[in-house]
């Protein structure tokens, strides 16, 4: 798991099948220090994430697959939730 903060949206006039209705954002890991930590991610959001939020992140390709509901899936990241 990670912390990272919302920079901006994907957006694709093509995507995977199993991707349709899905949110994603583009997300700047974070160091402890709040410094930002390597290249930002995309990650699938379910709960509604905003522009500049703090959230966290899991890297649980197998648990993202499943929540979207389609094993062949390529997705790997997905937000758990929004930091106070």
């Amino acid at each position: 798991m990670l912390i990272g903060r919302v920079v901006g949206q994907g957006v694709s006039t093509v995507k995977h099948r199993s991707l349709h209705g899905w949110r994603l954002l583009l997300v700047q890991p974070l160091a402890t220090d709040g410094a930002e930590d390597g290249e930002p991610l995309l990650a699938i959001d379910m709960l509604g994430a905003g522009n500049a939020d703090r959230v966290i992140l899991s890297n649980d390709g197998a648990g993202a697959r499943e929540l979207i509901g389609v094993k062949s899936s390529p997705v790997r990241w997905m937000i758990l939730g929004v930091c106070d």
